[in-house]
């Protein structure tokens, strides 16, 4: 198997909702995400995927969100209502949802992480 990773960082900020209602304070974070993808044999140029296309994917997804709260945008914020709480856990999740519409067939999404701030990170491993 063959794996190829992207990594970029993104600014942005976000609050928590709390178990027992309300929000933490809104608080800022640079956001490094590393998107890890896979496959069992390499393409036409001897790749798992092209970085170039990988980067542009990355930056589809993480562009709406940077210099924005994430509590107000897509996929967190909808229907007039904070849907999903845009913990580092989720954030991962949502890229790597964003990747498997959009890679080859044979290629797959092996993890993504993001890292929140320096020494906590989350990582998303789809099934």
């Amino acid at each position: 198997m063959y794996e190829a990773t992207v990594e970029k960082t993104f600014c942005a900020s976000h609050a928590l909702k709390m178990p027992g209602g309300g929000n933490e304070p809104m608080h800022g974070h640079n956001w490094k995400v590393e998107v890890t993808i896979a496959a069992r044999g390499l393409d036409a140029m001897d790749t798992v995927m092209d970085f170039h296309e990988l980067e542009l994917l990355l930056d589809q997804v993480t562009g709406p969100w940077n210099n924005r709260c994430l509590n107000e945008v897509e996929p967190f914020f909808s229907n007039g209502q904070l849907e999903v709480n845009p913990s580092a856990e989720r954030v991962s999740e949502k890229i790597a949802h964003f990747f498997e519409r959009k890679l080859p067939e044979d290629v797959w999404v092996f993890s993504v992480t993001v890292h929140e701030a320096p020494g906590c990170k989350a990582t998303f491993r789809p099934q």
